[in-house]
Order: C-alpha cells, then structure tokens, then sequence
C-alpha cells in the first residue's frame, strides 16, 4: 500500500463530500478514508494468494507462508509481532530444563553476556523470519542454530520436548499477542500462514513431532497444525513450567534486556507492566507477584485506547515505513546488520542516523551505549552468521553447518510442508 495509493483514496472521499466549509468537512474524511483503507490489506492478502476456502489452505506454500507473516510483522502488527516474538523466548524461561542450561553455562550470569546471547537469538531468529524460506540466509540461520543446540542435544542437556516447546511458542504467541492487544484478530489465512511456516521451521530443524496425534498420517494443513501443537504446548506446561530460582534469575536479566532504554525512574513501573503482560501460570513460575488493581486497570486502559486510536483514528501503514529488524538485499554481502536493537547496540553499524538520530539523543540523554562505542565491544561492523553464538563456539561447527545448509538447499525450497508426513 503506496503513499500515492492512500493519496488516491483521500481525494476519492474527499470528492464525496461537500465542497463548501471545508474545515467541517475535514475530520469526517479523514475517518471515512480511514474507514475505507483500514481493512484494504486484508482483501488484497485474500485476492494475492488466493486461498478462499479450509481445504484449499492445505496447499499453502512456505513461500506464501513466510510472505503472509512478512506482511503482519512489518507492516500491519509491527510493534506487537516483535513483542510476541520476544515474550516467546522470554516465555521459555519459565522451564526449569531450559532456564536451568542457561544459568548453568553462564549465558546468563552477567548482563554483558546476557545481552550478547540475546543479541545473537535475535539475529539468527531475524536471518530465518526476515528471508525467503528457499534464501541462503534463511538456510545459514537455520544451520547456524542447528549446530548450537546440536551440542547440547548430544549431551541430553536441551530436550526434544523442550524444542517442540519452544517451536511451539513462536507459532503460538504472536496470534494469541494479536488478538487480544490489536485493532483486529487473525485471520483464519494468517493463523494457518503461523502454522505452515513454523511448522516447516520444525522440519529444518528435524524437531520430533511424535508427540502431536496426526504426526503419523500427517498433518492436513497449518490450522491443524497450530492446533494439535497448541494443545500439546498447554499440557506441557501445566506440568513442567513450574516455580524455580533458575526461571527467576534468567527472568530478571531479561527484563532488564527489555527496559534498557526506559529511564532509570520509570522501571519500576515498566516492570510492573512486564508483570502485566504475563499470565498467572507465567508469573507464578518466575517468582513474581501480580501487580495491583490499580496498575491492571491502567495498563489495560492503555492497550484500549491503542486499540481504538489504531482502528478508527490511523491509516495503514505504507510499504515505505515497513519495519525491518535486519538488512535483506539479497545482493549484500557479509557482514550483515541489525538495524534496531534492544539492550546494548551488538551488530549494529554507527552509521549517522543511529549515533545522531532522534533516539540515538534519548539513548545519550540515558547514558545508554550508542552503535560504535566500546571499539569493538559491541561488533559494529556486523556479523558472519557462521560465528554468531557463544565465543566458545567461534570457529566451530563449519561441517555441521555446511551439511546443514546442503541439506536444507535441497529439502526447503519454499514449497508446502505438508506434502509429506512428519
């Protein structure tokens, strides 16, 4: 949606109306047009990829899966998709299993390394989410990841189950963020888009779906998919995410992630917003108490009134603003890029928006480390996907990784995951 289309469609309302008293007439048609365009990308999602009715989903292709979500996470849900691509992982944290292996090597023993390591899931997540399926960096992403947890793997120190768990999550949190924090739900065509793509995700990364009732036959398209994954993600967690000191120490380092750049005088509050966001099961498990009345009614007036302001009061966002987390020209060569980051600035270039910018002057004002500062603390020049990880893993893994991505350039080529059963 280009400014010169949403500029086509002011003019179509404003022709509607009156020509006379203009003023009168010029919040009304801005409401209209909002009224008009708010709902516009939802019918050119249906009409562009053309899956009309539940059977014709089985054949949705990764390719049109990975597109579908492009559009949901950089132009019509940014801000939430991001938010619950973050309380995903976030949300692993209240499993003993997982947050234990993260206390006991260290990744989250100090906040410098707790930083990097969250800066490197971040841009490995980014590599596979932010490129093409059939794409070499969304291959060398995958590739990279496969080999840090195939250490631990070996080792019996990540679970299978843990790993379905954590596929799980990223399939399911950002429907569930959607619905209940945005101006609209999902769509039947965007749920099924989170389930093919995860769920082809899984595959790359040959997670075990035993566990799901259809894995022998087969899975009939992402809806089912989302469905069998959500309900076997909810039992586990009945069981196993449970109170421990390894959930809450992991916990506080990221939340401190998380308000970084908020002013040191405003994090108790936004900690209690972070509380907020959790559910009860969530909180419970982390050691924390759920805020008072006063803080859940203000923080759900607050998401209210967004909701409103988006719906009625805000037009879409056009292509030209679409957030993006990395840099995807497919003709760049490494070192790649962050363009945004939460906590300290890893793999971010000092370029002069991000040293001068606007935020970069609220980030001075905090004394917060700006792209650049440190020498090379902070990796300004960008990463090689192969060395993302632990230092103890630079250097490592280029035969893992090189029969990864071989693997991958002849498994994933963008087609539908559900041609065969896993």
């Amino acid at each position: 949606m280009s400014f010169s289309y949403l500029a086509q469609e002011g003019r179509n309302v404003l022709s509607t109306l009156t020509h006379g008293a203009v003023g009168p007439t010029l919040v009304p048609a801005y409401l209209l047009l909002v009224s008009a365009l708010r709902y516009r990308r939802i019918k050119q999602m249906q009409k562009e990829f053309n899956y009309p009715t539940r059977e014709s989903l089985a054949n949705m292709t990764d390719d049109d899966a990975w597109k579908i979500l492009l559009i949901i996470g950089q132009l019509e849900f940014p801000f939430t998709y991001l938010k619950a691509l973050q309380f995903a992982l976030f949300r692993t944290y209240g499993i003993p299993t997982i947050s234990g292996l993260l206390t006991k090597t260290s990744e989250f023993s100090k906040q410098q390394t707790a930083m990097k390591r969250y800066a490197d899931t971040s841009v490995l997540i980014a590599e596979f989410v932010g490129n093409p399926p059939s794409s070499s960096r969304s291959r060398e992403g995958i590739a990279r990841m496969n080999y840090i947890h195939s250490v631990y793997r070996k080792s019996g120190k990540i679970l299978d189950d843990d790993m379905l768990y954590t596929l799980s999550l990223f399939a399911l949190e950002p429907a569930r963020w959607i619905d209940r924090h945005e101006w609209r739900k999902l769509t039947d065509l965007e749920k099924c888009a989170l389930g093919t793509f995860w769920k082809s995700v899984g595959d790359a990364m040959e997670i075990d779906y035993g566990k799901l009732p259809s894995s022998k036959e087969g899975f009939k398209d992402g809806l089912q998919w989302l469905d069998e994954i959500r309900e076997w993600s909810e039992a586990y967690e009945k069981k196993h995410m449970v109170p421990h000191e390894y959930n809450n120490r992991t916990a506080e380092e990221t939340v401190t992630i998380l308000l970084w750049t908020v002013p040191r005088i405003l994090r108790p509050l936004g900690r209690k917003m972070v509380y907020f966001l959790m559910d009860g099961r969530l909180r419970t498990a982390m050691m924390y108490e759920r805020p008072g009345w006063i803080y859940r009614f203000i923080f759900s007036k607050i998401f209210t009134v967004r909701k409103l302001l988006l719906r009625y009061f805000a037009l879409p966002r056009p292509d030209l603003f679409k957030v993006r987390r990395i840099t995807t020209d497919p003709s760049e060569k490494p070192p790649h890029a962050l363009l945004t980051w939460e906590g300290a600035p890893f793999y971010v270039k000092p370029t002069l928006w991000n040293r001068w910018g606007p935020s970069a002057w609220v980030k001075r004002l905090l004394q917060l480390p700006l792209p650049g500062d440190g020498g090379d603390t902070y990796f300004p020049n960008g990463y090689y996907t192969p060395d993302v990880g632990p230092r103890a893993f630079v250097g490592k893994g280029r035969d893992h990784y090189e029969q990864t991505t071989a693997r991958l350039k002849t498994e994933r080529r963008g087609q539908c995951p559900f041609g065969v059963a896993k």
